[in-house]
């Protein structure tokens, strides 16, 4: 039986699988701002203060909610996430009345039609518990993302992970190295031989849709991985800000966030699975 190859894809969630930030659809509502306002505020805090923005804006979610009296506990944090939406083909869908797969399902049975294996990786400076209520979360190995901790009534009380534009990296390494306990110190920095890591960052591919992911972008480049910006789709001015990326060889695609088969999106990424099939066979015949 033909052994599998393991590809890794690595998704941002906000602005790449759904639009805006995840904050924006029921939690701000939910304390009485305005996205502008929130994210203003975090500005000036995090200007003010000379602090991280991810863990000024979570400490603002958790201060504005309890003097509105807003519930934080991690079942809240999971029903906001059941309310998120998605760009058009993440979800399954209909074309002329027939059902069409998902993104996640299409990719996986077209990476096994190759002997290519796909894991799916979220990487993200959102809220994990929010990305945990999607009806995606079951699609992906491991969510990497911004989270609380939890006192002994599971109300969040403090940031425990806070995942920012430069830290992204450590867990692209963390997948390449199959060292997932974000608690472990010890073994992400330990010598491997590349030959001996489970993902390879040839065989990964990162997603992401702009500024706060060019480490991402860069790193996964540099080590001869796949890099894709995304930009939401019909939105005027979208793509050409982004266009840099492309100038700066900071990403190989720039293609809106349309993730229904036969999109670019879509091309692209299955180009890239039989690349990768035909790579490693081209590979095994040299030895």
């Amino acid at each position: 039986m033909k052994r599998s190859i393991l590809l890794a894809i690595v998704y941002d969630f906000d602005g790449t699988l759904a639009p805006g930030n995840m904050q924006e659809r029921n939690f701000i509502p939910a304390i009485r701002m305005t996205s502008k306002e929130f994210w203003d505020q975090v500005r000036h805090e995090s200007q003010k203060h000379q602090a991280d923005n991810i863990l000024i804006y979570m400490k603002l979610m958790l201060e504005k909610a309890n003097s509105g009296r807003i519930p934080v506990s991690k079942t809240y944090f999971i029903n906001y996430g059941r309310g998120l939406q998605f760009f058009e083909g993440v979800l399954p869908y209909e074309v002329n009345g027939q059902p069409e797969k998902g993104w996640f399902d299409r990719i996986n049975m077209y990476g096994r039609e190759s002997h290519v294996k796909i894991e799916h990786y979220i990487v993200s400076s959102g809220i994990r518990e929010m990305i945990q209520g999607t009806p995606i979360s079951r699609k992906f190995k491991f969510i990497y993302a911004s989270s609380f901790f939890y006192d002994h009534n599971s109300v969040a009380t403090w940031p425990a992970l806070a995942i920012n534009y430069t830290t992204k990296t450590q867990f692209l390494f963390r997948i390449n190295k199959s060292c997932h306990d974000v608690s472990d110190t010890k073994n992400i920095n330990k010598y491997i031989p590349d030959s001996e890591r489970k993902v390879p960052f040839s065989n990964m591919i990162y997603i992401g849709d702009g500024e706060t992911d060019i480490p991402c972008f860069r790193l996964v480049n540099d080590r001869g991985g796949y890099s894709i910006a995304v930009y939401k789709p019909n939105t005027k001015g979208a793509k050409s800000k982004l266009n840099s990326l492309i100038k700066d060889g900071r990403v190989d695609f720039l293609v809106p966030a349309d993730y229904r088969n036969n999109s670019k999106l879509d091309r692209i990424i299955k180009s890239i699975i039989d690349k990768v099939q035909t790579d490693n066979y081209l590979f095994e015949l040299k030895k």
